[in-house]
């Protein structure tokens, strides 16, 4: 419930923070508080993918795709996500956490997010996203059209990423996905 305030927070902000593209690199400034931290007084590992929703969230308000997903009744859901860690954020650290579209294929919209304190980066993430309405998935074409971008020629998912996604992926919700252990 806490990330509600926060979300509500990076949307307030978000309106007096300058306009951004999708393809921009967003940042947000921000203090590892004690609702982030554990009992070892670090950010949980849990936690960090809430602070990197916060980051895909901003970017969103503030490239003016949150209104359009509004307007067409678009949900953004993770559809797989993984991260690495380098060093603890302790309680009361003060970072910064980084957002950066890197491209998309025919089913997802891949970022790259950091944690950096002071020019260094303690963790990392890559997270594959799709858009849902009531009839299903929405197309990257579809999202494109509507928001009215085309990616840059430069952004280019790496190939160990897009394999990793596929390799990784469960059965889409319309198919079985039975419960058996292996071995």
């Amino acid at each position: 419930m806490h990330m509600i305030f926060r979300v509500l927070m990076v949307y307030l902000r978000s309106k007096k923070a300058p306009r951004l593209s999708m393809f921009d690199t967003g940042s947000l400034t921000m203090r590892a508080t004690l609702t982030d931290v554990d009992f070892a007084m670090h950010i949980n590992n849990g936690m960090y993918f809430s602070i990197f929703d916060l980051g895909r969230f901003d970017l969103m308000f503030r490239s003016g795709v949150w209104d359009v997903m509004r307007k067409n009744k678009w949900t953004p859901v993770v559809q797989t996500e993984t991260i690495t860690f380098r060093k603890s954020v302790e309680l009361g650290k003060k970072f910064s956490q980084e957002t950066r579209l890197l491209g998309m294929d025919e089913k997802c919209i891949y970022f790259e997010q950091r944690i950096v304190v002071k020019g260094e980066i303690y963790a990392r993430a890559y997270i594959a996203t799709r858009m849902t309405s009531r009839k299903g998935a929405v197309s990257n074409e579809e999202i494109m059209k509507a928001v009215g971008l085309e990616v840059p020629k430069d952004r280019v998912v790496p190939q160990w990423l897009l394999d990793w996604r596929e390799n990784g992926a469960l059965p889409g919700s319309r198919k079985p996905a039975p419960h058996n252990w292996i071995g």
